[in-house]
């Protein structure tokens, strides 16, 4: 890792992390997550560290997720181990966050996508603005989310979060406050004088109060507004039957839904569905990163993953060619194999 990928500091009792990779706005490398972890250690028992703050350099976003090109290249060299070892190190970093002894506060601005949300939606301050555009976009790249993105998506209103699931939809900020991502809108101007607010607060233990200060009422969330079709056609027990509901359903939104995910990856969708719905049943955020490593290892063993990321982001055709091809075509089994997958230890 450039040592400027990832900055950290202390001031004023505030432990910074920036992700300062700008270029490709802030991706995630396997260092920066091992970075991050280490400065969390540090700062756990250091009395001059109060509270932890992280931001993304750069004006387009916190992070966009973690760096596929990487995930593609082991699949294609048969070193998926590497792939393995990188999300061992990240959910376990997410769980970290999630039990964080300290107030870990996360400036989600601009573009805060699968990684970026693992590093941020599980803190315990989570601040969004105008310019954040939140989403788990995995199944467009033949995967299903993870990161703990299954736990916030199983717990978002009705079905709303499988719609953000299958669909891969980006949230704005108002969206994200409303599906349980984040918990405050502040205007992304404002957020140099909260950075400095923290710093000079009079009360160590009360970030919360000093978010307040600055907190506007959000927007109306456009996603909430949808939740009446998106609940009825989302609710169907299989990726087929909730295709068969939003071609029954009347309106623009609901066929639009229905031309994209004929778009993506059958078994992504099929694993995507199956891992939310069993993500409810689960008592902790641990016990969801559990079942994400198992998912995330049997699908890094499939072609689509490795098909996905060419599409998107490699030759950027966005003509994915996806094993099995059809919804028909997933055997009935492959849901549970995935969910029940013991990848190897090494």
């Amino acid at each position: 890792m450039s040592v400027a990928d990832l900055i950290t500091s202390v001031a004023d009792g505030v432990g910074r992390i920036t992700l300062n990779r700008p270029h490709v706005l802030n991706a995630l490398t396997h260092e920066m997550i091992s970075g991050i972890a280490d400065a969390l250690e540090r700062w756990r028992t250091d009395s001059e560290v109060a509270m932890v703050v992280i931001d993304g350099a750069g004006d387009r976003g916190l992070c966009a997720g973690g760096d596929i090109r990487g995930l593609r290249e082991h699949a294609l060299s048969g070193r998926n181990d590497l792939s393995r070892r990188f999300w061992r190190d990240e959910y376990e970093l997410c769980a970290t966050i999630d039990e964080y002894p300290k107030p870990y506060i996360a400036f989600m601005t601009g573009i805060t996508m699968g990684g970026g949300v693992g590093v941020s939606a599980h803190g315990s301050i989570r601040i969004v603005t105008e310019t954040s555009r939140v989403a788990m976009p995995e199944t467009r790249i033949g995967f299903s989310p993870d990161v703990g993105g299954s736990w916030l998506l199983a717990r978002a209103p009705g079905e709303l979060g499988t719609y953000l699931a299958l669909n891969g939809v980006t949230m704005s900020g108002a969206d994200a406050v409303a599906c349980g991502f984040a918990d405050y809108y502040v205007p992304v101007d404002r957020l140099p004088h909260l950075l400095q607010a923290f710093g000079e607060r009079a009360d160590p233990g009360s970030p919360g109060e000093v978010v307040l200060l600055f907190d506007e009422t959000p927007p109306a969330s456009e996603l909430e507004q949808k939740r009446e079709w998106i609940d009825r056609c989302y609710s169907a027990d299989s990726v087929a039957e909730i295709l068969e509901r939003l071609r029954d359903e009347a309106g623009a939104a609901a066929a639009a839904a229905a031309l994209e995910l004929e778009s993506l990856s059958p078994m992504a969708l099929t694993v995507a569905l199956a891992a939310v719905r069993r993500a409810r049943e689960l008592g902790s955020l641990r016990d969801v990163l559990a079942q994400e490593y198992r998912t995330s290892a049997w699908l890094a063993a499939q072609p689509d993953l490795a098909e996905g990321i060419r599409a998107q982001v490699v030759d950027k055709d966005r003509s994915p060619n996806w094993t099995p091809s059809s919804l028909d075509a997933v055997p009935d089994s492959l849901a549970a194999a995935a969910l029940a997958h013991e990848p190897p230890r090494h």
